[in-house]
C-alpha cells in the first residue's frame, strides 16, 4: 500500500471507532489496481466439472476409435478393389484413408490399406506399358 492509501484506510478506521458506522475500504478506488475476476466469477462445483469432462474424454476417445476403425475397413475394401478396377483412383484414395486409419489409432487396417494403395497405384504404372 501507498503512504496515501494508509493514511485512508487509518482515518476511515478512526472514523467507524467514533461513530460506530463501518465504512467500506475499497470505496473510492484510488490507485485502480484492484482485480476482481475471482468475484465476478463464478464458482464452480469441482466434483461435477471433473466428471462431466472424463465423461466426455470417454466418449469422444470411443467416437475416434469407432470412426478410425470404419475408416480403416473401408480403406481396406478400397486397396482390394484397386487391385481389380480403377487403380490409379482407388489406391492413392485407399492410402489416404489407410494413413488417416493408421494415425488415428487403427495401426492394423490402417497399414493393410496404405499397403495394398500403394501396390495398386504402383502395378497401374508398371503395368499401364503393356496395354497398347
Amino acid at each position: 500500500m501507498t503512504d496515501e492509501n494508509k493514511d485512508y484506510v487509518e482515518n476511515i478506521l478512526d472514523d467507524e471507532e467514533l461513530t460506530g458506522d463501518p465504512k467500506r475500504v475499497d470505496y473510492p478506488r484510488r490507485t485502480h489496481e484492484e482485480e476482481y475476476s475471482a468475484e465476478v466469477a463464478p464458482t464452480r462445483t469441482y466434483e461435477s466439472s471433473r466428471t462431466d469432462r472424463e465423461a466426455d474424454q470417454d466418449n469422444a476417445a470411443a467416437d475416434t476409435g469407432t470412426a478410425s476403425r470404419t475408416v480403416g475397413y473401408v480403406g481396406v475394401g478400397l486397396g482390394i478393389a484397386s487391385l481389380f478396377v480403377w487403380s490409379i483412383v482407388l489406391g492413392p484414395l485407399a492410402a489416404i484413408m489407410g494413413f488417416y486409419a493408421y494415425s488415428q489409432g487403427s495401426k492394423t487396417s490402417g497399414a493393410w490399406a496404405i499397403g495394398l494403395g500403394a501396390i495398386a497405384t504402383l502395378s497401374y504404372f508398371f503395368l499401364i506399358p503393356f496395354t497398347r
